[in-house]
């Protein structure tokens, strides 16, 4: 099969006005990016936001990632053309843009694969409408006149070794994790300890941490996006105050810089469905969801929009339904889980050598890590569908076990080919999905009241998603959360940063791992986004580059044409 950059160039794109036109949107409601891409402006917005049509919602999410790959956005692509281009639903796609860090690093872009991708896809990968430059602008902007506000008089005598923003940057730069600014003469700034963080990452940190990414994805109009900066917790005093933006009066310059990233993308996949790509946190530091603003406006122009939560259900997954739904104008109708064969038996191998091999006894050890996750999604009160992503070497009887497996839990499963074959690779699976959304049994129930505190909130995410027996806190965890006490702001939401490959703080315990405890490093608010960050494990917020990182891979010809993304 050819690569997925090939078959994305070889594909003919229609002008992005058509596109528009599927979902009813005027020529006059965009804001073209040359020929195949186009932002929806703010006129348009304003007015789609006021009508009383509501699409159903469908969430995909996924069993634990691993080195065999799952495929999540390659389904949430295909099954939304197959509900699209088969079934003749009218369709939207929402979906995270991608970081440009892990396209030049490890993990590549993430617009999909085969015959199942958004498209353009170089552009998507890489600088795209300039969203994410925007953002990066944005968070160094904030961070440099904080420290000029520092060096100029410092009138509320703010410590600058307790400030709280990270620069950042997208790119993998290991790096810049631990820097010191203002080194040499004062005529530099005030020497201080600082550090970066990856331009969607920028959002986390157990003490340290900025969250204008979480900011843009949540804001609803550019007045809610300025009172969120406004509340962004800065830093504190020398004498423990806390110091937010608003107090400084950054709010208004910095969201001018977002004000047009603030804006949804609209683009196409390769089957012409419509898709609104934007916003970029990751799930396993951050909430792992594309733009409220974005899904908010497919729910009203289309009949059916897929959404995608990062990572396994642990992680983007239970961030999506007790935390981001919560921000829509309505909760998800349905939910699909992506399994792979593969994957499953990697789970019970943990080696890739042999995963080609039909291994039956492999595959149901793996099951359990699949069976954890369908029923935590079910766990939510919402039906439950299991889409099996299918590779060349997936035996029949490994398709058939998994199947049997699935179903013996009373979850449908169907199997999917939607990489090789694009909307036809799974037909049934996208009428199944389509019954569990116009089914109405969806009734939502959260993991955590909201009225418990954050320990309260933290063990129940702990013990009924991650089915850990307990959570331990370090001397620092506690006391930031006494902290948290004293600020009034105990009874937020909390968005868990753990490792993705597991569903306890320990990358190496797979499958289905119990009888362990979640390890609480340290919490930190995130006043403008409106949620504490709790650090567990280890999670690096800046990656590093791979020995072979895949720039060595891309290159560009003399007529502008992008070879080696994917």
């Amino acid at each position: 099969m050819k690569s997925d950059i090939e078959i994305a160039q070889e594909t003919k794109e229609l002008p992005i006005k058509e596109i528009a036109a599927k979902v009813n949107l005027k020529e006059e409601d965009l804001e073209p990016y040359g020929y195949d891409k186009a932002k929806i402006n703010w006129q348009a917005i304003n007015r789609i936001s006021k009508s009383k049509k509501l699409g159903k919602l469908i969430l995909v999410t996924s069993i634990s990632p691993t080195p065999a790959g799952e495929g999540k956005s390659t389904i949430t692509i295909g099954l939304g053309d197959a509900i699209n281009n088969q079934l003749h639903k009218n369709t939207m796609i929402a979906l995270r843009e991608p970081s440009m860090g892990p396209v030049f690093g490890l993990k590549g872009g993430a617009t999909g694969g085969g015959m199942a991708q958004i498209i353009p896809m170089e552009d998507i990968n890489l600088h795209f409408t300039g969203d994410m430059h925007a953002l990066t602008a944005a968070i160094d902007t904030l961070a440099a006149l904080v420290d000029n506000y520092i060096y100029q008089d410092n009138s509320l005598n703010i410590d600058p070794e307790r400030i709280l923003l990270k620069r950042g940057l997208d790119v993998n730069d290991r790096a810049l994790r631990n820097i010191t600014v203002g080194q040499g003469s004062k005529f530099n700034g005030i020497e201080h300890k600082s550090s970066f963080a990856i331009t969607v990452a920028n959002e986390l940190m157990a003490i340290v941490a900025n969250e204008l990414m979480a900011i843009l994805c949540l804001a609803t109009d550019i007045d809610d996006l300025k009172v969120r900066i406004g509340d962004m917790l800065v830093g504190y005093t020398k004498d423990d105050q806390p110091v937010y933006v608003k107090q400084l009066g950054f709010q208004g310059a910095i969201a001018a810089l977002l004000s047009n990233a603030l804006k949804p993308n609209l683009v196409q996949t390769l089957e012409h469905t419509p898709a609104l790509v934007h916003g970029g946190p990751f799930a396993n530091i951050a909430h792992g969801a594309n733009s409220v603003m974005a899904t908010n406006l497919a729910l009203h122009l289309s009949d059916y929009v897929l959404t995608e939560a990062g990572f396994g259900s642990d992680l983007g997954g239970q961030k999506f339904m007790d935390f981001v739904s919560k921000h829509l104008d309505k909760q998800p109708d349905a939910a699909v889980v992506v399994a792979t064969v593969r994957a499953l038996k990697y789970q019970a191998l943990r080696d890739t050598k042999h995963l080609d091999e039909e291994n039956l006894t492999a595959l149901k050890a793996g099951f359990k890590n699949l069976e954890r996750h369908m029923n935590n999604m079910r766990s939510y009160n919402v039906p439950v569908v299991v889409l099996i992503n299918q590779f060349a070497s997936d035996a029949e009887a490994e398709l058939d076990l998994l199947k049997k497996l699935i179903e013996e839990q009373n979850i449908p499963a169907e199997v999917v080919a939607y990489h090789d074959e694009g909307s036809k690779g799974g037909i049934e699976a996208a009428q199944t999905v389509i019954d569990l959304a116009n089914s109405n049994k969806a009734n939502i129930v959260s993991t955590y009241d909201e009225d418990d505190d954050v320990k309260n909130k933290i063990e129940k995410v702990a013990t009924k998603i991650y089915h850990a027996s307990g959570v331990k806190y370090t001397e620092k965890a506690n006391k930031q959360i006494d902290e948290l006490i004293k600020l009034g702001k105990e009874k937020l939401p909390v968005i868990i940063a753990k490792t993705q490959y597991s569903f306890s703080d320990d990358k190496k315990q797979l499958g289905a791992p119990t009888d362990f405890k979640l390890h609480v490093r340290g919490v930190s608010l995130k006043n403008g986004a409106r949620f504490i960050v709790v650090t567990t494990g280890h999670v690096l917020d800046m990656p590093g580059l791979p020995k072979h990182p895949a720039a060595l891979d891309i290159d560009v010809d003399n007529n502008g044409k992008i070879s080696g993304l994917f």
